[in-house]
């Protein structure tokens, strides 16, 4: 067994010791976000901190989801790359956007070369301030980036961040389909981990502690979504389960969903969720699963969760190759050859009633 957490992590904290990390960490700061931070209040909040410290700092509040590589080569374009931290203020996007943009500002190098890890071994510092419950991305090392149309991530000890604040009161603003996907992507990260063949006993407490955290709160919290308490355990739960994949990495569900976000627009979170009942079925952990979370179909039957999307042949055959190619397949349990990554995407389609898809 071996691990690397080297985030330093402040939860429900309001600024009260964190504003000692922050002031440590240097004196130029650039902000990484989207428009729904000032609804949340968590950008001023942020800002006042950065003002009482007396820190320069520049927003860039125009993230795209899945972050396009032509969004990092506008912010470097516009910005620079003369930074000492960067922040990531929101969800996965913002959070991954960061970690890319802060080894460019230390890298004379490539969006395409952040894939190589023996080109750069440095980065600027990097704070992660998530508003949402789904990503763990505040304490992995690693970034989701859309490459040429195609959902793709990458690793590095450099990104993880150097600073994490956890404030669950930032997600009360989500609306319920926000909330379900992201709590679904990290009952996926929790689920994969624990499946995975990376797994040690280090990594499966917390993702056996995410899934039932989010097997015990996510359908009270759907139909409660002002409820605070809840709130603050679905933002534990994906605290959790980023630090069991930190150790593990993802399995094949992340790899299968890719292609639906990138090309049919299904949110992340729920495009990997719907595989999650294939994976299990065929991982050979089923009951230790069903112990903890149940059925998996059934757990996403009571979220009433729906995905609809048109698919030609083709397409599966295509996505099913980029998925038999990726690092996912060598550690999910189960023998996955191409024949099998088709019958997932076929088994998903067919769920009618519950995954839409249709041919």
């Amino acid at each position: 067994m071996k691990f690397y957490l080297p985030t330093k992590v402040f939860f429900e904290d309001g600024y009260k010791d964190s504003i000692i990390e922050i002031e440590k960490l240097g004196n130029t700061f650039l902000i990484i976000t989207g428009k729904s931070s000032k609804k949340n209040k968590s950008l001023d909040e942020l800002v006042d901190v950065l003002k009482k410290l007396n820190k320069k700092f520049e927003i860039f509040d125009e993230t795209l989801e899945n972050p396009p590589k032509e969004m990092l080569y506008k912010i470097i374009d516009k910005f620079g790359k003369n930074w000492d931290v960067i922040v990531g203020l929101g969800g996965g996007s913002p959070m991954d956007a960061a970690k890319a943009i802060a080894v460019l500002c230390k890298n004379d190098i490539k969006v395409e070369d952040l894939y190589d890890n023996l080109k750069y071994n440095s980065a600027s510092k990097i704070l992660c301030i998530p508003t949402t419950s789904g990503t763990g991305s505040e304490v992995t090392q690693y970034s989701v980036l859309t490459i040429n149309n195609v959902k793709k991530g990458f690793k590095h000890d450099v990104i993880f961040p150097n600073v994490s604040i956890l404030e669950p009161k930032y997600t009360l603003t989500l609306s319920k389909e926000l909330t379900i996907s992201t709590a679904l992507d990290a009952l996926s990260h929790a689920v994969e981990s624990f499946l995975s063949l990376r797994a040690s006993e280090f990594s499966k407490l917390y993702a056996l502690e995410a899934i039932k955290l989010i097997k015990q709160n996510l359908n009270k919290l759907v139909e409660d979504l002002q409820n605070y308490e809840l709130r603050k355990k679905i933002m534990l739960a994906s605290f959790y389960a980023g630090i069991a994949i930190s150790l593990t990495g993802t399995t094949i569900a992340h790899s299968l969903g890719y292609s639906l976000t990138s090309e049919k627009g299904i949110k992340h979170g729920l495009a990997t969720a719907v595989f999650l009942p294939f994976e299990v079925k065929n991982s050979g952990k089923e009951e230790e699963i069903k112990e903890i979370l149940g059925d998996p179909l059934e757990f996403l039957k009571s979220l009433n969760v729906s995905i609809e999307f048109s698919i030609e042949d083709e397409e599966i055959e295509r996505w099913s190759n980029r998925v038999l190619n990726s690092s996912h397949v060598k550690v999910t349990p189960g023998n996955y050859n191409l024949n099998k990554i088709r019958e997932a995407y076929k088994w998903v389609i067919e769920k009618s009633g519950l995954y839409g898809g249709s041919k």
